[in-house]
């Protein structure tokens, strides 16, 4: 395989980027063996301490394996990396090699928010509470802006979730609001339905503060499963439902 030599800047970043494609992408299969630190090095043009820092972090990401005598393996991503490995490309401005990528993460998306907002309901912080039932108030005074709308959902998703009590909930949603990975490549006016759709969270909000779970979860699984669609429209020709 033919790597491209890097600028000097942020070599390692260039280098661990580089192996991580080549290995996402199948390039690099499976109990495959990459090149010695040393022909990486030359073949990237840097020295050694840059291959090995990169080598490093496709460790952390579950990429690779350094085996005893120093052998570097290829892992099978979809067996040993987690939400890092996404956040990583979309960082980067690439994605998986998954042609459902955006409809997976929209799924789990929905999974943990259904969960949550029951969770979020039973478990009744007054403050977390109090505090949704004002932003979901605040919220409709933003439409038809679906930018603004969409800063305003991850907020409001992000009491809902801390409300849940559960951390292995927040640390997930922490991963999927990074960037762009919250909805893939779904651009906010994309997310028309769930985003115009005040009453809805409106009705998300008080279920939450009454404490009636089943109620939040439906109202939940009404908003994050709303359908995501192409805009013909621009937001301006659209009205929020009150």
């Amino acid at each position: 395989m033919v790597f491209l030599p890097v600028p000097r800047a942020s070599v390692s970043d260039h280098v661990f980027g580089q192996l991580r494609d080549a290995i996402v992408s199948g390039r690099y299969r499976p109990e495959e063996t990459l090149p010695g630190e040393r022909e990486l090095a030359a073949a990237f043009a840097v020295n050694r301490h840059a291959v090995r820092e990169a080598l490093r972090r496709l460790q952390q990401l579950g990429l690779v394996r350094v085996s005893q005598g120093g052998a570097t393996r290829v892992l099978d991503w979809r067996v040993h990396a987690g939400l890092d490995l996404a956040l990583s490309l979309t960082q980067s401005g690439d994605v998986l090699p998954v042609e459902t990528l955006v409809r997976d993460m929209l799924e789990m998306r929905a999974c943990i928010g259904v969960d949550a907002a029951r969770l979020c309901a039973e478990r009744g912080d007054p403050d977390v509470t109090a505090a949704l039932v004002r932003a979901a108030e605040e919220y409709g005074a933003l439409a038809p802006d679906l930018d603004r709308m969409a800063a305003a959902n991850i907020a409001i998703w992000r009491l809902v979730v801390h409300g849940s009590g559960n951390t292995a909930y927040l640390l997930a949603f922490n991963s999927l609001v990074a960037g762009t990975l919250a909805v893939g490549d779904v651009p906010p006016a994309g997310r028309a339905a769930e985003l115009l759709d005040v009453a809805g969270h409106r009705r998300l909000a008080a279920a939450i503060a009454a404490g009636q779970g089943t109620a939040a979860a439906r109202h939940a699984r009404a908003l994050l499963t709303a359908p995501v669609t192409t805009p013909t429209t621009t937001p301006s020709e659209r009205e929020a439902r009150a």
